[in-house]
């Protein structure tokens, strides 16, 4: 059965196609768990590209969930956070997303080269992969992101050691790497590789190019999802390795090593999603 997951706050969320299960270190140092059915999409959208932009849109649906549920169970009930402000959130972030990761590289890159050279889509991507890079670095040295990334460690090692057919107890997972390539750190790296090559084929001057971006965003996502799902399958192809190798070395940064306590809450989330 195919697993994945992601880091939430205080706690761990693994997924598969039935349902999610997130579990969680509450302040009293006991865990909590609560389990949902995923988001799924009708079988006929099963369609290359429109299936990666669905089940995108659906993992990204049932995470959000996951984060907001967690967070609230750090906090008391009078400070629970809404759900439309996790939307307005979410909205705000998206906001601060596309204005950092497209609007300024592309107006930086327009005032170096013109935009009707082939040169200008080979630098604005470079600009974006920088900006990222240097986001994540930043945030990376926040105290409450760097327990964040040692939960995704948790969660990495956790699928690893399920994946390997090991009982899933501390000891086990421990042996296991935190790397994983699957992971959400490689889908990036994907779309920054992928954007470059699909942004080279928008024709016109700079209001095309501008707009252009925005609109093939989810085209340019669904392209690396369905990449992700595919190196799965042949990820011992030495192309494969080699094409998954940037993210697996970005996962130095967003992934940190967990501790015994964290690994506990990665497998009690894993355990529940599998029953």
């Amino acid at each position: 059965m195919d697993v994945g997951g992601q880091a939430v706050i205080e706690g761990v969320m693994m997924r598969n196609k039935e349902q999610y299960a997130v579990a969680v270190r509450l302040p009293d140092d006991s865990l909590k768990i609560k389990t949902e059915k995923s988001k799924q999409f009708p079988k006929y959208f099963s369609w290359p590209i429109i299936r990666g932009a669905l089940g995108l849109w659906f993992t990204i649906y049932d995470g959000v969930r996951a984060i907001l549920w967690s967070s609230n169970q750090q906090l008391e009930d009078d400070e629970a956070i809404t759900f439309k402000e996790a939307a307005l959130t979410m909205i705000l972030s998206f906001g601060l997303a596309i204005g950092l990761f497209v609007v300024l590289p592309f107006f930086l890159t327009k005032w170096i080269v013109s935009t009707e050279t082939i040169l200008f889509d080979i630098i604005d991507g470079i600009f974006r992969f920088v900006f990222f890079l240097g986001y994540l670095y930043l945030i990376s040295m926040l105290k409450d992101v760097q327990t964040l990334f040692q939960y995704h460690g948790a969660e990495h090692k956790t699928i690893a050691c399920y994946e390997a057919k090991e009982d899933l107890t501390v000891a086990n997972t421990r042996k296991y790497s935190r790397f994983h390539p699957r992971c959400g750190t490689s889908f990036l790296m994907f779309i920054a590789i992928i954007s470059v090559l699909v942004f080279m084929l928008i024709p016109g001057g700079t209001v095309m190019k501008f707009f252009g971006r925005i609109v093939l965003l989810p085209v340019v996502s669904a392209i690396g999802f369905e990449l992700i799902k595919l190196s799965a399958k042949f990820e011992k192809n030495i192309i494969v390795k080699l094409l998954i190798l940037p993210g697996l070395l970005l996962q130095r940064i967003t992934t940190k090593e967990p501790s015994d306590k964290q690994l506990e809450v990665g497998i009690a989330s894993l355990k529940a999603v599998l029953k």
